[in-house]
């Protein structure tokens, strides 16, 4: 009997890895929002880590992650780090581009609870009298997290910390001092 459940065990274990196999090595999430701020108001609080934890949504997960800034105080160089709970894990984003006004693309570093790396974009375009704001993260899916992604959708869990995280960032934004 042991035997026989062992087996089944080991069955359905091999199935789960064949199937993983088989799943996309690439992680793309992207949400958008509008705002009625200037994408100049936008890109001013995007491009700060100083401004960052009045608007991410993991910030607000773990109120006693320590965190650290070096580098330039903005612009490229300028380097988050952090460690936090299980939800915030430990890790570090560094600015690699800043284009005044229209993008700010960083090079995002995990260190737990997975090792991984991400590249994000935020994507600043006029829209009327306001931004479109577009947050955008590719990153290779390691293949525990094929098999994770079988039981659980991260595009979606991620896209919808995006979105909290894209409202806030509206309401800073919009709460900025006109240019």
């Amino acid at each position: 009997m042991i035997k026989k459940i062992l087996l089944g065990l080991v069955l359905i274990i091999a199935i789960i890895c064949v199937i993983a196999s088989f799943q996309s090595d690439d992680l793309n999430v992207t949400r958008s929002a509008t705002t009625s701020a200037s994408p100049e108001a936008v890109f001013k609080v995007v491009n700060d880590f100083r401004q960052w934890d009045a608007w991410s949504p993991w910030s607000k997960l773990d109120p006693n992650m320590k965190k650290s800034l070096e580098g330039p105080p903005e612009g490229v160089g300028a380097v988050y780090r952090w460690s936090g709970n299980n939800e915030v894990g430990e890790g570090s984003t560094t600015l690699v581009e800043s284009k005044p006004n229209e993008k700010v693309g960083m090079k995002l570093e995990f260190v737990r609870p997975f090792a991984g790396t991400s590249d994000v974009q935020f994507i600043l375009t006029p829209e009327g009298t306001g931004t479109k704001i577009t947050w955008a993260m590719q990153s290779k899916k390691p293949f525990i997290g094929k098999i994770m992604g079988m039981f659980m959708d991260c595009e979606k869990m991620c896209g919808d910390q995006f979105l909290e995280g894209l409202a806030n960032l509206k309401k800073v934004a919009e709460a900025s001092p006109k240019a």
